[in-house]
């Protein structure tokens, strides 16, 4: 009897071990970053054409954080290789999580928490992972390597001004090939050392963020406790950052620390992913102020897709951002930044961009300005302030 019993138990163990390893994970993924309308998208013949011609660049995803293999089309999530060739995207920037707290919120989150670990062990990341914030960076970016080595020729990383010009030449000859910048969501991931800015700029990551859902070290969060500005310690990583060609993103930054960069900035500075309070006014948007300051460096704002970013829930209301940015302070400072696979729901997957075009043609932009807005700002950007060689 206790026999048939510790054997009953075992079992009950590996199924609920299997079901933590091998379902868990998918399903909290498909829980926290649902598509609120599945594809196929329709849009006009207009928005196909111009699609198909457009450079189309995404400054924010973070589907390195999922476990998916990329290369391989998934029902779930909102972006792989093959979704990013079906939606002509030339350019994505896959941006990686270290820490959330629990209960995230966008008006006040302590550091105390953090629920990566559990996603770590659910995924069977390295144990040294576990940890360290520094780690779980390094191994994302790991990820995404060994991806683009096994991707044919089809996924890119892009690390300096050379990788980017070469992915040029290369595009004008095969449009079935998508470039991949690495971007970090939050300085907390350097384990409260600038040391490891160096091993996260060896591994590819271009753009890095002071932080995300709570106050750093470097930097408060809009959703921080104290929500300060930039500290000494932000101010010597914005120099370093800037020494190496690596773009400074104030997602998630607290409006001081806002002003304290865009007024310290010797280059321009991102908002990766954002909504803007002149259409969707909550603690988690941009005020029309902050948008000038950005602007004034010659940087650009990624506007969002989800409904905290645009009180909306269709291309309509991210397009109505777009038009109240790009009339405050110019179409040239306007980009994506769709927030895919960030726990948040999205109108569409990347193969709906078109919508937005569509969105755009109904706002009154023209095929000019949407070429700026769809991507070709971003490639100013990066063209600009690549790291070059020696530096």
């Amino acid at each position: 009897m206790k026999r048939k019993l510790l054997i009953g138990l075992l079992l009950l163990l590996l199924i609920a071990l299997g079901i933590f390893f091998f379902v868990l994970p998918a399903l909290v993924e498909r829980r926290l970053s649902a598509t609120l309308r599945s594809p196929p998208y329709q849009i006009s013949a207009r928005a196909q054409t111009l699609q198909q011609n457009l450079f189309i660049a995404d400054l924010h995803a973070d589907s390195l954080l999922w476990g998916r293999d990329l290369l391989q089309r998934s029902g779930q999530g909102h972006v792989d290789l093959p979704r990013l060739l079906e939606g002509h995207v030339a350019l994505q920037f896959f941006t990686v999580v270290t820490k959330t707290p629990r209960g995230l919120n966008i008006e006040s989150n302590d550091d105390k928490s953090d629920t990566i670990t559990y996603l770590a062990l659910a995924q069977r990341w390295p144990v040294r992972t576990w940890r360290s914030l520094t780690e779980r960076a390094l191994y994302q970016a790991a990820r995404l390597h060994r991806m683009a080595a096994a991707s044919q020729g089809q996924l890119v990383i892009i690390k300096t001004a050379a990788d980017l010009d070469n992915y040029l030449r290369l595009r004008q000859q095969n449009a079935h090939i998508v470039a991949g910048v690495l971007g970090l969501e939050g300085a907390h991931a350097l384990d409260g050392d600038l040391r490891n800015l160096d091993a996260l700029y060896d591994a590819g990551y271009r753009m890095v963020s002071p932080t995300h859902f709570f106050d750093t070290e470097f930097s408060g969060s809009s959703s921080g406790l104290r929500k300060g500005g930039l500290t000494p310690l932000g101010r010597e990583l914005l120099k370093r950052m800037e020494a190496r060609g690596m773009l400074f993103d104030l997602a998630h930054a607290s409006p001081q620390t806002i002003d304290d960069v865009v007024a310290a900035a010797t280059r321009p500075v991102v908002i990766s992913h954002t909504g803007v309070k002149g259409t969707c006014p909550n603690n988690r948007n941009v005020s029309d102020e902050q948008l000038k300051g950005i602007a004034r460096t010659g940087g650009i704002i990624g506007i969002g897709y989800w409904e905290t970013a645009t009180c909306g829930t269709d291309a309509r209301a991210v397009a109505r951002a777009m038009r109240y940015t790009a009339d405050l302070v110019g179409v040239a400072h306007v980009a994506l930044g769709s927030d895919f696979d960030g726990a948040v729901a999205e109108p569409f997957d990347t193969t709906g961009l078109g919508q937005i075009i569509d969105a755009l043609f109904a706002a009154g932009f023209t095929d000019d300005e949407i070429k700026l807005i769809m991507g070709g700002n971003t490639l100013r950007l990066l063209t600009e302030q690549l790291p070059r060689a020696g530096q």
